[in-house]
């Protein structure tokens, strides 16, 4: 168990920190004319204008740390119950927002702190009641199928949605990405072939590419998110949905559980886990940027209200 820890701890390091320069280069392209002009008639961002944003280094670089993330990611996946697993992930929350008060100049309120708080004491509470996690044996390869068909459905809607609804899309392409990220997980542990390692078994389930629609699709959304709305609510919006139906999962259908006696205390730290990152969501909508110490390069990247 502790080498799925210390794997899902290094992807939420990963995760939170490419996050944040994501949403430095999203940012500094959307300055460029030709990239803030570049939406669809109903103000949602081009795909032109996205891959404008994926051209710059910070992007590049943070892109980089998605992939690192998602290989360390995929490793916890196997080794740890999925609640535990992409709740821990998930706190990469934690870095976005503290490299957030650095790199975009964002103020944190008190709130935000408190609720940071509370998921840093709710991932404590997860890693002490985990037990092992369950075993993929005997499920269907329908429902390896079923999980193909839903990540398809969830990154076209989301994709059309953003298209259609613009800025008001921004929570909802979070929420996607990690809906996204989270049918990735669940792919991981059904996947077959993996151990021991067979490619041909791999390369014939359609779990394998669910696993690819799902986590570029949900690559896409959340750099989408990061252009049109609050880098804190759009990250907040992704943990819970790469959490919370991920973790039920897992605790039905794969046999994950929880220690014995300390079910009531996996139940606390999931919920809080959960609440905390609302609460960051909530109250991230409020974001105030430090112009009196860095004027320029606040207005720079602040995002149009």
């Amino acid at each position: 168990m502790l080498t799925g820890l210390l794997a899902a701890v290094a992807a939420s390091v990963c995760y939170g920190t490419g996050s944040v320069l994501q949403a430095v280069g999203s940012r500094r392209s959307a300055q460029n004319h030709a990239a803030a002009t570049a939406r669809t008639q109903y103000g949602g961002p081009s795909l032109s204008s996205t891959a404008k944003a994926a051209m710059t280094w910070e992007f590049a670089v943070g892109t980089v740390l998605d992939f690192v993330g998602f290989a360390l990611g995929a490793l916890a996946a196997r080794l740890l119950p999925l609640f535990l697993s992409q709740t821990v992930i998930s706190a990469n929350l934690i870095i976005t927002a503290v490299l957030s008060v650095r790199l975009l100049g964002i103020w944190l309120t008190r709130a935000e702190w408190m609720s940071i708080g509370v998921v840093c004491v709710a991932l404590v509470l997860l890693a002490t009641a985990a037990g092992e996690e369950g075993s993929a044996h005997g499920i269907p390869i329908s429902t390896h199928w079923w999980l193909l068909a839903i990540s398809l459905a969830l990154m076209a809607g989301g994709t059309l949605a953003v298209r259609l609804l613009g800025p008001r899309a921004a929570i909802l392409a979070g929420l996607l990405s990690g809906l996204g990220f989270g049918a990735l997980g669940v792919g991981v542990r059904l996947l077959n072939g993996f151990a021991p390692f067979d490619p041909a078994a791999m390369l014939t389930d359609p779990a394998l590419y669910a696993i690819v629609t799902a986590g570029a699709g949900g690559m896409y959304l959340h750099t989408v998110a990061l252009q049109i709305g609050s880098v804190n609510g759009a990250t907040a919006a992704l943990v819970v949905g790469e959490t919370v139906l991920p973790g039920a999962i897992g605790v039905l259908w794969l046999g994950d559980a929880s220690r014995a006696g300390l079910t009531w205390m996996a139940v606390l730290g999931f919920v809080l886990a959960v609440s905390g990152a609302v609460a960051v969501a909530w109250f991230g909508g409020r974001e105030a940027y430090l112009e009196e110490e860095q004027p320029q390069e606040a207005a720079a990247l602040a995002p149009a209200r």
